[in-house]
């Protein structure tokens, strides 16, 4: 899952870098609203590109779920600062 969610982050922010391009680039020469339209659009991926990255799957284990291992369980016990059973 993580490979995927990186994916999509980097196909999102290369989309992001791709628009801020063209429409220095390209686009200002025909038309310079349009070429801020585009950057308008390309400011608003990045934290979409962060919400993406940073998104929990169903099959994700969260931070602080038994993993099923005992001895696995215990040992991140220990390290958290927590005593006894869960």
């Amino acid at each position: 899952m993580y490979a995927r969610r990186r994916h999509a982050y980097f196909v999102l922010m290369g989309g992001c870098i791709g628009l801020f391009v063209l429409a220095w680039g390209v686009v200002r020469l025909w038309s310079v609203p349009a070429a801020v339209a585009m950057c308008l659009v390309a400011m608003v991926i990045p934290p979409v590109a962060a919400v993406v990255a940073n998104r929990r799957g169903p099959e994700d284990r969260w931070w602080d779920d038994p993993s099923g291992d005992p001895q696995s369980d215990e040992w991140w016990d220990e390290l958290d600062g927590r005593k006894g059973p869960r």
